[in-house]
């Protein structure tokens, strides 16, 4: 099968890795895995890749330091895979700039259908924006090429997920969103139980774009989201 992508795992038990390897490279990635973060980062400066799952507890450096070093210099996906399941765990998640948070003991197919839709998205995004493209609304600019999103001129820093969202709804400004929508859209499927990481998400945006002067994401109760003016 054609590769689909370039996938990095780090996570130091070997049953683990070596389930991921199996069902990722069953899905058409190509898969490289580590037992340490170190390692991973090592390889991503050789090669960066697609896509990055992660555990949290590793020896050395731990899978928040891991996450907080990539998102230095890039936006690739970071999906995290780990036992430590409390809200603290979640926001430190999170916080260091992941795009999403899997708990042990974890769903193979859920998280091969969130990686698929991850870079799905990716494909469409460099297809539907084959020259140089910027997207603007009031004072929100995103260069789709250039993933940089700007408010007032100044930088936003967004995950892959956060900036997936937000160009999602700013395609689609003015209009509500269903949370299904953007669950099946933005992850990739539909759970009822799921619809919290939207929330959660939309939260980690609306802080992001609070500088704005002109723009806001509205909740649509019962239903989902809008970008919308203020």
């Amino acid at each position: 099968m054609r590769d689909r992508g370039l996938i990095y795992v780090a996570d130091d038990e070997l049953e683990i890795r070596e389930l991921l390897k199996r069902f990722l490279e069953e899905a058409g990635h190509k898969v490289s895995v580590f037992e340490n973060g170190e390692l991973l980062l090592e390889a991503f400066e050789r090669q960066p890749a697609d896509l990055v799952i992660l555990d949290v507890m590793m020896p050395g450096k731990n899978g928040y330091e891991i996450c907080h070093i990539l998102r230095q210099n890039s936006l690739v996906p970071i999906v995290f895979l780990t036992a430590k399941d409390n809200d603290a765990d979640f926001i430190m998640g999170y916080t260091s700039g992941c795009d999403d948070y899997f708990t042990k003991p974890f769903s193979p197919i859920k998280l091969m259908m969130r990686v698929g839709a991850i870079l799905k998205r990716q494909k469409l995004e460099s297809e539907q924006y084959s020259r140089e493209s910027i997207l603007k609304f009031e004072d929100l600019e995103m260069d789709v090429l250039g993933k940089k999103c700007t408010i007032l001129g100044s930088n936003v820093k967004l995950t892959k997920t956060e900036w997936d969202l937000l160009l999602y709804l700013l395609e689609r400004k003015e209009q509500a969103v269903s949370r299904e929508e953007l669950l099946n859209s933005i992850w990739g499927y539909s759970v009822e139980v799921e619809t919290r990481v939207t929330d959660d998400t939309v939260k980690r945006l609306r802080k992001k774009i609070s500088q704005s002067k002109s723009i806001k994401i509205d909740t649509v109760w019962g239903f989902g989201f809008r970008l919308s003016k203020i």
